[in-house]
């Protein structure tokens, strides 16, 4: 098969080019944390201290950064609250809901297939 022949998504005449934003929004949204928080969001809405407790060995700066690029991509939604102390709730937008509903078929496979893949 010449590599000119593949087509589909991310492909521009047969080649994946490095230039492409498809990029820039897969390593956003396939960055380890980045999955790990999607995950965690599709079933409810979580503060600040339950996604690190969801999401176990995330330090706070890594959950700020994933937090902020999330939610400029428009996966994820912020939503303070005027109290003391301050509140903050994260979920899932809707483009945030259908990508976790593309991805929690991928954590299944995964899962069913780790210990295998590691050897264990």
């Amino acid at each position: 098969m010449s590599v000119t022949t593949l087509r589909g998504p991310g492909f521009t005449d047969g080649v994946l080019p490095a230039a492409c934003p498809t990029r820039t929004v897969l390593d956003h949204v396939t960055s380890k944390w980045g999955v790990l928080v999607i995950i965690a969001l599709s079933e409810e809405s979580l503060r600040w201290g339950e996604l690190r407790r969801v999401v176990e060995g995330i330090s706070e700066k890594m959950l700020a950064q994933t937090l902020r690029v999330l939610e400029a991509d428009g996966f994820v939604l912020r939503v303070a609250q005027p109290t003391i102390p301050p509140r903050v709730d994260y979920s899932l937008t809707e483009r945030g809901r259908e990508l976790s509903a593309r991805l929690l078929p991928l954590m299944a496979w995964i899962d069913d297939n780790a210990a295998a893949i590691l050897g264990r």
